[in-house]
């Protein structure tokens, strides 16, 4: 009887969990545990922490969309982006979709509003669906949890015959299963800010984006860096976190010259911040680049069409975004491979923005 009991044991752990199993366990309907997963209906945030711990704690997927997915001989990938609305993602985007079309898969597109919950639930939903491969699209905050949150998405992913994709993300230990693709965020802002020191600026007024983002603390690193190559150190005044939005960036310069901080330069975050600033520059009566220079980070398409051209670091957000999808759909599914890390190069392109400080 011991000996049935125990087979019974095994044969219970190595069964798929179900949905109603899901329900049972935290004590909800079917129905909450789908609209939870799927993120598309409104529930409480206890109550969606609670199905998503029991999600994980019976490691919950099912498997039959991915079984219609193999009939019909195609893989998807999934792309979850954090803010779905941002120019540089929608590049990269634009490079995974290209890049899945022509090798005859899928893409689909998410957005997480940069929500580590819903992150979590639209991760578990394509594994569910058998979807190929989930791409993650763009920095991430408190970067001791996000390996901790990201190696089990990379194991459960693994687990299920998929691949997790990190691109714009700090790469994962080197036993985790997953691919990241990085470009040198902070050899650009090094370069960028070397730029202006070059040119005779010496107080620069940085924002590179919001505090504790791992974006902006990389381009931080390499201001920092710069400066201290010159013998200089990083004075606070001249650090100003803001989002990658255009009114963050007027905001943060006009803020700047109503407390009397004296910069000669100006390097944003990205090429949104920097249109931002170049507004408020402009109705303070400054002259770019003749009294203020002003540098941006990307070299989206809007760096071009700015008066004067943006001076900026560019990012190939496309080829990150090819990259991407080609790695994931030529990795063998399944293999329990180590993590894979791939570091694309960054340039200054120099345009009209920059001058020599005025003396």
């Amino acid at each position: 009887m011991t000996g049935d009991r125990n087979h019974e044991a095994n044969g219970a752990k190595a069964r798929r969990s179900t949905i109603r199993d899901v329900a049972a366990q935290a004590g909800v309907s079917v129905a909450t545990v789908s609209r939870v997963l799927a993120g598309s209906h409104p529930v409480s945030e206890q109550l969606r922490a609670k199905v998503l711990r029991v999600v994980r704690e019976v490691d919950y997927v099912t498997n039959a969309h991915a079984k219609s997915l193999a009939g019909a001989g195609q893989l998807s990938i999934a792309m979850l982006i954090g803010d779905i609305t941002g120019a540089s993602f929608a590049h990269a985007a634009k490079g995974v979709e290209q890049e899945a079309a022509s090798r005859g898969s899928l893409t689909l597109v998410g957005s997480t509003d940069l929500d580590p919950a819903r992150e979590a639930a639209m991760v578990n939903l394509m594994r569910e669906q058998g979807a190929g491969a989930v791409i993650l699209i763009g920095g991430a905050s408190d970067l001791a949890e996000h390996q901790q949150r990201m190696a089990r998405y990379a194991k459960s992913l693994n687990a299920a015959g998929s691949h997790l994709v990190l691109c714009g993300r700090p790469p994962l230990p080197p036993e985790v299963p997953a691919i990241t693709v990085d470009y040198d965020n902070e050899g650009g802002a090094f370069a960028m800010t070397s730029h202006l020191l070059s040119a005779g600026h010496r107080r620069i007024l940085i924002l590179p984006g919001v505090e504790g983002y791992t974006t902006a603390s990389i381009r931080l690193a390499g201001y920092t860096r710069a400066l201290e190559a010159y013998g200089m150190s990083v004075e606070p005044d001249l650090v100003v976190h803001t989002t990658y939005e255009y009114g963050e960036g007027a905001r943060a310069v006009r803020q700047a010259l109503e407390r009397g901080v004296e910069f000669t330069a100006v390097f944003a975050g990205s090429d949104v911040v920097a249109a931002g600033a170049l507004e408020a520059l402009r109705s303070a009566g400054l002259r770019v680049p003749e009294d203020v220079s002003l540098a941006g980070y990307d070299d989206i398409p809007l760096a071009r069409d700015l008066t004067p051209k943006l001076t900026t670091v560019h990012v190939p957000y496309e080829e990150i975004g090819r990259s991407a999808a080609r790695l994931a759909l030529e990795r063998e599914p399944g293999v329990r491979g180590e993590h894979k890390h791939v570091v694309l190069g960054t340039h200054v392109v120099v345009r009209q923005s920059v001058a020599p400080p005025p003396r």
